[in-house]
């Protein structure tokens, strides 16, 4: 590094153990002897001096002398509380191998075992008796600089249902992937649990569960709370930007909708993950050769998330020249009643676009007409899909009948199993392979093993959400965005659609490599930047001010210097 590249030095107030102890500004046995002079840290660090280099193989050495995925997610939160700069250096020097270990699958136990290992505090954790305080909370000078929080109230944690305050492993999680592969300043995040009870008997019983101890708080008193919340934050940081995350099904859709047109904010289930099955799934048209609008779509699991990204594929559909009425029609949704028909006097609002009308299922062959509905497998066979989605949580409910069937009509059927984690995935790429006889192209919610084909190992690509809420953020801090539009998802699905050089070989490859996430992120970053400024949700700038911007936004995991503050 020359010398002008060198970041400049940090005035520091903090000496000692105070120091050390500090996250933000702990570099460990890197300190070099005249900081250990200025800050009273000989006795306090051993005698040897090492680098980035040193501490990150030792790191890693201990990472990987352990063969549980939570010993080595705890020992990655141990690091991250003590030494950040440290932390997002090995995350970013090893992505592949540390973001199944700080996000999911992993995190998905973290959140489930979050009480019995709770040692340092992150975070606000903002519990329903407190709510009269919520201002004097957020109030604490040491959130002065907050531009990023991640919310969650822990009722839905990936397909785990209610962990209550354990939900709290989910922002931290997420805000590390906002540092990792975007380059969000940590010092700038928030993760924020908002406790309001939890109705999962086993944490009540629990007598280390450290959360509020009380069913969960519903209806008018739940939403006051919520609403206190969010006004408390647009009072505190008006341009800050707000992800909500893992909220249940009944909440999450609603909440976005009351509070989007209030700041810049957006729910990452619903958008990010629509945004990210449609950019797969425009690669895997790309490489099939085929047109977006070319394709039938079956969406297993049509709830908040599953309907998101049907909306989201049917506004890409309507840019590409269908009708919003031709596009619907290219979807068939199930939930748990069978398929969605618009005889159903249950449909929820945001089912309603997607349901079939009966007329145009009377001539189908129903294998069984049972009081369940119509199933997965009478849709495949009668529409004769070319993409069978899902996000049900349901293990193995793409079963080997449903999978021949699928490959039965199409010559290369795209399969995409998106729920998590792996215990929830509707099917593992193996079976998916075996039953369509090598034929189709998948991609995964959850990370898998690579598959062997005729004495060839192929990687199964998974289209993990940090694919877009990363560069999706990068992008509206860089135009300091004052709300989140639907257009700048599509907008980030179509960039992440071109992202990779597609083929179809194996299983397919339709995702850029885990490693090249970061820049994964910058590319959607200058979409949405332009995005945003194209449909005047920020202030106008020139073409050629995106990239500093975008820049000037980038934090860099490097040891700095540190000058004494003045006494």
């Amino acid at each position: 590094m020359s010398k002008k590249d060198q970041p400049e030095a940090v005035t520091v107030d903090k000496d000692s153990v105070d120091l050390l102890t500090d996250p933000l500004l702990n570099k460990g046995t890197a300190f070099p002897d005249d900081e250990r002079d200025a800050f009273s840290l000989h006795g306090l660090l051993p005698p040897h001096h090492g680098d980035m280099d040193d501490q990150i193989e030792r790191r890693l050495s201990s990472v990987r002398a352990v063969n549980d995925d939570l010993q080595k997610y705890l020992q990655l939160r141990s690091l991250q509380d003590s030494n950040e700069t440290l932390f997002y250096a090995l995350v970013e020097r090893n992505l592949e191998e540390m973001l199944p270990l700080v996000y999911t699958p992993t995190v998905g136990r973290g959140c489930q075992e979050f009480s019995h290992h709770f040692q340092h505090p992150r975070g606000l954790f903002v519990s329903y008796p407190i709510r009269d305080r919520i201002d004097d909370m957020l109030a604490h000078s040491r959130f002065d600089n907050v531009r990023v929080i991640v919310v969650s109230d822990g009722e839905r944690i990936l397909g785990l249902g209610d962990q209550g305050a354990g939900g709290m492993g989910i922002p931290i999680g997420k805000l590390s992937l906002y540092t990792g592969c975007a380059g969000i300043d940590p010092a700038t995040t928030l993760p924020v649990l908002l406790d309001t009870g939890t109705d999962n008997q086993e944490l009540l019983d629990d007598p280390l569960y450290i959360g509020w101890r009380h069913e969960r708080v519903r209806g008018d008193d739940y939403d006051e709370f919520v609403d206190a919340f969010v006004a408390a934050v647009k009072k505190r940081w008006p341009h800050v930007l707000l992800q909500f995350e893992d909220f249940a099904q009944r909440n999450a859709l609603r909440l976005l909708e009351r509070y989007r047109d209030d700041l810049c904010t957006f729910n990452d289930d619903i958008q990010g993950t629509a945004a990210v099955a449609a950019g797969t799934l425009l690669a895997a048209a790309r490489a099939t050769g085929n047109k977006l609008t070319d394709q039938t779509i079956v969406i297993f699991g049509a709830g908040s998330a599953g309907c998101g990204i049907a909306r989201l594929i049917v506004a890409l559909m309507v840019e590409d020249g269908l009708s919003e009425d031709e596009a619907r029609q290219r979807f068939y949704a199930i939930d748990k009643p069978g398929l969605l028909v618009d005889d159903n006097d249950d449909l929820k609002d945001f089912q309603k676009p997607f349901a079939r009308a009966q007329d145009d299922l009377s001539d189908w062959e129903i294998a069984d007409d049972s009081e369940d509905g119509i199933q997965l497998i009478d849709v495949v066979k009668n529409a004769h899909p070319t993409v069978l989605l899902g996000v049900s949580g349901q293990q193995n409910a793409f079963d080997e009948e449903v999978l021949k069937a699928m490959a039965e009509h199409v010559e290369r059927p795209i399969i995409m199993p998106l729920s998590n984690p792996v215990d929830n995935c509707e099917a593992t790429p193996e079976n998916v392979l075996d039953a369509t006889d090598g034929k189709a192209l998948i991609c995964t919610g959850s990370p898998f093993d690579p598959v062997q084909i005729d004495g060839t190992q192929y990687t199964v690509d998974q289209t993990n959400n940090s694919y877009i809420f990363p560069g999706v953020g990068l992008g509206l801090l860089a135009v300091k965005a004052r709300y989140v539009s639907d257009g700048l998802f599509t907008a980030a699905a179509r960039a992440l659609g071109d992202a990779a050089d597609v083929n179809t070989d194996g299983p397919g490859h339709l995702l850029p490599p885990i490693n090249e996430l970061r820049d994964v992120a910058a590319t959607i970053a200058r979409v949405v930047a332009l995005k945003a400024r194209g449909e005047n949700l920020c202030e106008s700038f020139a073409d050629d001010a995106l990239e500093q911007m975008i820049d000037d936004c980038r934090w860099r995991p490097v040891y700095r210097a540190y000058r004494r503050a003045s006494a």
